[in-house]
C-alpha cells in the first residue's frame, strides 16, 4: 500500500519559510510584501478560497488587499482596478480569484496585471519564459505539484510523467516543469485515444482533469507517484457530500509508490505557494536577495 504524500505538513513548512523571508526583508529592508485579491460576484466557493488567503497572508507576516467587486462588474471597471493595483507599490502580487462571471474575457483580465505582479503565473509573458526556460512566476498548483514530488522522488530524469489534462493552469504549466526536471512528458486529453493504456505507463501520473474518480486503480502502473489535482463534490445520499479526486484514492493506494489525498494533498500546497511567490514578486520589484525563496 502506497505512502499517502501529506500536502498540509508540506504546505505548513512552507509557509514557514515564508514567513522567515518576510520577516528577513521587512527588518533588513523596510519591504512588507502585500497580496491583492480580487473576487467579481459572490461565488460561495470563491469566497471560502479568498477568505482563506487572506487568512494565510496575514499569518505569514505579509499585507493582505481584498477586493469583492459586484457581479455586474464591467471588464473595463476591472482592468481599472487592476491597472490600479499596478501602480501600488505596497502591492506586489495580484490575483483576480476565477471562474470570473460569464461577460468578461479571462484572457484580458489577467495580461492587464503587471507580469511582475501575476503572482498566479498566467499572463502570458510568465506563460512564454516558463515554455523556454527563463525565470517568470510560475502558476501555484503545478508549482505546489512539482515540489510534493521533489520531495518524494528526487531526481526525476528519464521517469516517463503522465498528465491528464492540459488546462492553462494546470495541465500545460506542469508539462513544462516536469520538462525542466528532464522527464519524459504525455499529456492527455479529452480526445486521447486508449487513455488507461497510456496512465499505466505511468511513473508519474498527474490527475487534473475535473472528472470525479476518473482513474481507477487499475489505470495506475505498479510503484507510480499519483498526484491528484482534481477536487470533485459527489452526493453519497439527499443530504450528504464527499470531496473526491481524479483518481479513485483507495484502489490506487493499493498499487502506487504514493499518492496525494484529496482533500490535504495539493490544495493546501497552492496556497502556500501563492505566498511564497508574493514574496518572491516583492524581493524582484526591491532588487532583493532573499535564502527563503523556492528554488527549483
Amino acid at each position: 500500500m502506497g505512502n499517502i504524500i501529506d500536502g498540509k505538513a508540506y504546505a505548513a513548512a512552507l509557509r514557514e519559510e515564508v514567513k522567515k523571508g518576510v520577516q528577513e526583508i521587512r527588518s533588513v529592508h523596510g519591504v512588507s510584501p502585500g497580496l491583492a485579491v480580487i473576487l467579481v460576484g459572490n461565488d460561495p466557493a470563491s469566497e471560502v478560497y479568498v477568505a482563506s488567503k487572506g487568512k494565510m497572508c496575514r499569518e505569514a507576516g505579509m499585507e493582505a488587499f481584498d477586493f469583492r467587486l459586484p457581479a455586474d462588474t464591467t471588464e473595463s471597471q476591472l482592468i481599472a482596478k487592476i491597472t490600479e493595483m499596478n501602480k501600488d507599490k505596497k502591492v506586489n502580487g495580484i490575483l483576480v480569484q476565477l471562474p470570473l462571471p460569464k461577460h468578461i474575457h479571462e484572457n484580458a483580465v489577467i495580461n492587464a496585471i503587471d507580469p511582475q505582479k501575476d503572482v498566479d503565473g498566467l499572463h502570458t509573458i510568465n506563460t512564454g519564459r516558463l515554455a523556454t526556460g527563463q525565470e517568470g512566476m510560475i502558476p501555484c498548483t503545478p508549482l505546489g505539484c512539482l515540489i510534493l514530488l521533489k520531495h518524494v522522488l528526487g531526481d526525476m530524469s528519464g521517469k516517463h510523467a503522465v498528465i491528464v489534462g492540459r488546462s492553462n493552469l494546470v495541465g500545460k504549466p506542469m508539462a513544462q516543469l516536469l520538462l525542466r526536471e528532464n522527464c519524459t512528458v504525455t499529456v492527455c486529453h479529452s480526445h486521447t485515444k486508449n487513455l488507461a493504456e497510456i496512465c499505466r505507463q505511468a511513473d508519474i501520473l498527474v490527475a487534473a482533469t475535473g472528472k470525479a474518480e476518473l482513474i481507477t486503480g487499475e489505470w495506475v502502473k505498479n510503484d507510480a507517484v499519483v498526484i491528484d489535482v482534481g477536487i470533485n463534490r459527489i452526493r453519497l445520499s439527499d443530504d450528504t457530500t464527499k470531496l473526491v479526486g481524479d483518481v479513485a484514492f483507495a484502489e490506487a493506494r493499493q498499487r502506487v509508490k504514493a499518492i496525494t489525498p484529496v482533500p490535504g494533498g495539493v490544495g493546501p500546497m497552492t496556497i502556500a505557494c501563492l505566498l511564497a511567490n508574493t514574496l518572491k514578486a516583492a524581493c524582484l520589484q526591491n532588487k532583493i536577495q532573499s535564502n527563503n525563496l523556492i528554488n527549483i
